[in-house]
């Protein structure tokens, strides 16, 4: 395409966030939905014109800005579903803040808006810099809408967000000047290739991780998350666990891996240790919780830990499962905090204990929070299930025993997850006033519906969305395969190399999974 679609994915927004700061009140409410819905519908015209099997880099633009900055943008499929992700949650986010903020509404949205040029800017850099200022500029708009429009403990909960992130950036930022001195070069694919010194790559790599960990996040960077998904509004919630988790698995993806390969080979088993780790502890602490937002809190940590053991097993399922399982954390975690923030808006408490018996007097609502409940503990048929599958394949050809502690982990999202729907939609109704609440709305089906539809669409035809990724996927495991990790059978005495590849077969480059 000679138009520079991107670009103007990231105008549109930008535009309806200054129109929403001018005019504020109920017309910035319209002026940001119809924001938004213009720029899904460009994702959209993006997703039908990106050609599976063409180039590596598609819709490039690049314009000289200055010396040793390049605005440059373009996709592969990664990018291609990440954006198509966060284009596709804006829309549902405003909806749900429809009601539920009435101070500083114009402000509001427009910070909303702005975040939407960030990620969008993020997943579509080409340039070391510019990505570094999307990324880190994804921080302002999140730190106002915790800060100003969050609970009673939000300004606890922003500074701890935001100097969680930004610090263990800078690492990240002296790691990106160094690289650049080396190589010559900030543009992104050039550095992809090139390859760095095998014991510089340890530096940049816990440079690089510093960032990304804190991003995702992983045990036991993850304590700002619980604060800030419990203070922050149920739209900030959405965007946060939906889009903003998966910055750091896409750092993972798209530098540690591809730049500093011997380096992630050497920290593998740093990466599974945490992450297991992740899995059993932060599952054991969600089924003890009594508030609804810290429990899907404490169970983001939990799956993005199979995230990051995907990532770094070395092969094209755990890359692929890791991939859907971002895709589908971001769809159902959404829609398990906007499952909270309906109930919220009519009771105005998050403790399990105050509800009981919903599926009587809100059938629907009880039905939609089941589909949602069944697709995070990975029910065949859902999202779910296509990635933890696809992911615990991988991680089985490295190691058995890191496989058999991250089901584990599911087996106990499986309780926690069941527990909760058990304590809300069942028993008897012991609260007059949570049996008086009437069944969803209309606006409110105009937030489940689409993502209870895709949700589904992911798990019955995942090929969608395996598609456009699956040739980026196979040439980073061709870039990564030869500093693999020696895999627990492959160190087993008289064992030959290729049993753990053997182990299980999938015909990746057919999609027959």
């Amino acid at each position: 395409m000679d138009f520079p679609i991107l670009t103007t994915m990231m105008l549109v927004p930008l535009a309806g966030a200054i129109l929403c700061l001018i005019t504020g009140g109920g017309a910035a409410r319209v002026i940001a939905l119809a924001s938004t819905l213009a720029t899904f519908a460009l994702g959209v015209v993006l997703w039908v014109n990106y050609e599976i099997g063409g180039p590596q880099w598609q819709f490039q633009e690049s314009l000289d800005l200055f010396d040793g900055f390049t605005y440059a943008l373009g996709i592969d499929g990664i990018s291609l579903l990440l954006i198509m992700l966060s284009v596709f949650l804006m829309p549902i986010c405003i909806l749900a803040s429809w009601d539920a903020i009435q101070k500083r509404v114009g402000e509001y949205m427009s910070a909303f808006l702005f975040m939407e040029v960030l990620m969008i800017g993020t997943f579509a850099a080409q340039d070391l810099f510019l990505f570094y200022i999307f990324f880190e500029a994804g921080l302002i708009p999140m730190y106002l809408i915790i800060g100003v429009w969050g609970g009673d403990n939000r300004i606890y909960a922003s500074y701890k967000f935001f100097l969680y992130t930004l610090i263990g950036s800078v690492l990240m930022l002296i790691a990106m000047f160094w690289m650049v001195a080396t190589a010559g070069t900030s543009d992104i694919p050039t550095l992809m290739q090139y390859e760095f010194d095998t014991g510089a790559q340890t530096w940049l790599w816990l440079a690089f991780f510093a960032s990304f960990a804190v991003k995702v996040p992983m045990w036991p960077f993850h304590t700002w998350l619980p604060d800030a998904h419990v203070q922050a509004p149920t739209a900030g919630s959405v965007i946060l666990a939906g889009v903003l988790l998966k910055l750091g698995g896409y750092g993972f993806i798209r530098f540690s891996l591809p730049m500093f390969p011997d380096a992630s080979a050497d920290f593998a088993w740093f990466v599974f240790a945490l992450s297991m780790v992740a899995v059993i502890y932060t599952s054991l602490v969600a089924l003890v919780q009594e508030d609804m937002k810290k429990l899907i809190a404490y169970s983001s940590v939990a799956h993005m830990a199979i995230v990051t053991v995907g990532l770094f097993s070395f092969n094209v399922q755990g890359l692929e499962g890791a991939m859907l399982i971002m895709l589908s954390h971001g769809l159902v975690s959404g829609a398990l905090f906007l499952c909270v923030g309906v109930i919220y808006d009519r009771l105005h408490t998050r403790e399990i204990a105050r509800y009981g018996g919903l599926s009587i007097n809100m059938p629907y609502y009880a039905l939609f929070f089941l589909l949602f409940t069944m697709a995070s503990i990975g029910l065949p048929g859902t999202s779910g299930f296509v990635g933890e599958f696809l992911s615990l394949a991988g991680i089985y050809q490295t190691s058995s025993l890191v496989a058999l502690i991250c089901t584990t982990g599911i087996i106990l999202g499986a309780a926690y997850m069941l527990y909760l729907y058990r304590r809300v939609a069942f028993g008897d109704q012991k609260n007059a006033d949570a049996a008086a609440m009437g069944d969803i709305r209309p606006r409110e089906w105009a937030m489940m519906v689409p993502i209870a539809a895709v949700v589904l669409w992911m798990g019955v035809y995942p090929e969608s969305f395996l598609a456009p990724m699956r040739a980026d996927i196979a040439v980073l495991d061709a870039q990564i395969s030869a500093a693999a990790p020696a895999s627990d059978a492959e160190l087993a005495p008289g064992t030959p190399r290729d049993a753990a590849a053997n182990a299980i077969e999938f015909d990746s480059s057919e999609g027959e999974h």
